[in-house]
């Protein structure tokens, strides 16, 4: 599983949008299909909310792919 890291530049970012700054969605929209699809999941549980806060500190997984969420 590949292990990227994103830098939270404020308290912080909705899940749609983390998906499509990180290149695993292509877009926003795109971001949103994968939450609602349940293929994406945020400290070990499935996320179904499009426009869930993600915080520093937080785990996304998502398409093989890990996210770590970091102070900025």
């Amino acid at each position: 599983m590949e292990t990227l890291t994103f830098e939270l530049n404020g308290e912080f970012i909705e899940l749609c949008n983390l998906l499509k700054l990180t290149g695993i969605a292509n877009s926003g929209g795109q971001g949103k299909v994968m939450v609602s699809d349940g293929i994406v999941q945020v400290d070990g549980n499935i996320e179904t909310r499009r426009t869930a806060k993600i915080r520093a500190g937080q785990v996304v997984e998502c398409l093989g792919q890990k996210i770590l969420v970091t102070v900025g």
